[in-house]
């Protein structure tokens, strides 16, 4: 394992139970549960290529990478972020599958082919912008949270033209916006197939979806999942999220 030299307000810490390290900061938008989830919830391609879009710090792809011998690529649109990123694929060795791009999500096919890639995953801002939103004053939570830098309409349309025909998009999202995703997705040909609404305790309601879409995929045949609970009633994880997150 490399070694990488941290700013004075960052920390290293490992993802999930796995062995992949990754570089975080109080100051900037840090991975929680919802991308551990996104990232084990497909079925990862053995080979080809993966593209972790709205990427953060990286953590989906970097947790993904030791599932996988596919090229990784991670897009990252903040500056602090993308470099965070790409210290932590060079402290776990993975340079040789995982890249990063510092750019808008617009602008990936400068760097990526049209209909190249077998997967996308996708965390992106939850959040629309209107006169009631809540606008965090620190610049990068912002960016992660709100749809101020990409929207829906735009995810879709450059996973459309990033993916291949069967070629599958994993996103995790809130569940209030569960039609609109359909929705959008139907409008840019990515089928829904797999659905899953994961809750914080059993007698709370769902707080995260995760939804999976295949390019050009044959309309009906969806899949609703069994929820997923978080916590059990005493706060601790439930047998099915140490599965998940600490491969127990």
């Amino acid at each position: 394992m490399s070694e990488i030299k941290l700013n004075s307000d960052e920390r290293i810490d490992e993802i999930a139970g796995s062995e992949i390290k990754i570089i975080q900061s109080r100051e900037v938008f840090s991975f929680g549960i919802d991308a551990v989830l996104l990232a084990r919830f497909p079925r990862l391609p053995k080979r080809g290529q993966i593209i972790d879009m709205c990427a953060g710090n990286g953590a989906v792809g970097l947790f993904a990478s030791g599932r996988t011998q596919a090229n990784i690529v991670e897009i990252e649109l903040q500056e602090r972020l993308a470099n965070m990123t790409e210290r932590s694929v060079k402290l776990n060795d993975l340079t040789d599958q995982v890249t990063v791009i510092n750019d808008n999500l617009n602008n990936a096919l400068n760097y990526l082919h049209p209909s190249s890639t077998d997967l996308i995953f996708c965390n992106p801002p939850y959040f629309k912008v209107d006169k009631s939103s809540h606008i965090n004053g620190n610049y990068h939570y912002t960016l992660a949270r709100h749809e101020l830098m990409t929207n829906l309409d735009e995810i879709f349309e450059m996973s459309k033209k990033l993916l291949k025909s069967n070629g599958r998009l994993a996103m995790v999202h809130r569940p209030e916006r569960f039609l609109e995703v359909v929705d959008k997705m139907r409008e840019n040909n990515l089928q829904p197939k797999r659905i899953q609404f994961v809750y914080p305790k059993v007698d709370q309601p769902a707080n995260i979806l995760l939804i999976e879409a295949i390019k050009d995929g044959k309309i009906g045949g969806e899949v609703f999942l069994p929820p997923l609970i978080v916590h059990k009633l005493d706060g601790t994880y439930t047998d099915e999220v140490k599965q998940i997150y600490f491969d127990e």
